[in-house]
């Protein structure tokens, strides 16, 4: 995985505009079941060749929502997120 989409989403769609892979889908495509965005594992690219951080996290307005996540099946992840930061779920955007 890349990033994670937290249950404090509010379901906006700012995320799902911004993701230039579209790595992300609204609940009702959610494989989970759960009523919040999600994001596709393998498909995200955490932006690297995009922007500068994600543009989903950026575009979010809840604060928190969008966390590091670990690496897994993604073509591409950032380099400068150390795995504690992805262990413990940090914010993407403070």
């Amino acid at each position: 995985m890349a990033v994670l989409i937290t249950d404090t989403c509010i379901n906006c769609g700012a995320c799902i505009d911004e993701c230039p892979v579209e790595a992300i889908v609204d609940e009702d495509d959610n494989p989970t079941g759960e009523e919040i965005y999600y994001v596709y594992a393998d498909k995200c690219v955490e932006c690297v060749g995009y922007h500068d951080e994600p543009a989903c996290a950026t575009a979010c307005p809840t604060e928190g929502c969008i966390v590091w996540d670990e690496v897994g099946a993604s073509p591409e992840h950032r380099e400068d997120i150390t795995d504690e930061q992805r262990k413990n779920h940090e914010p993407v955007v403070e």
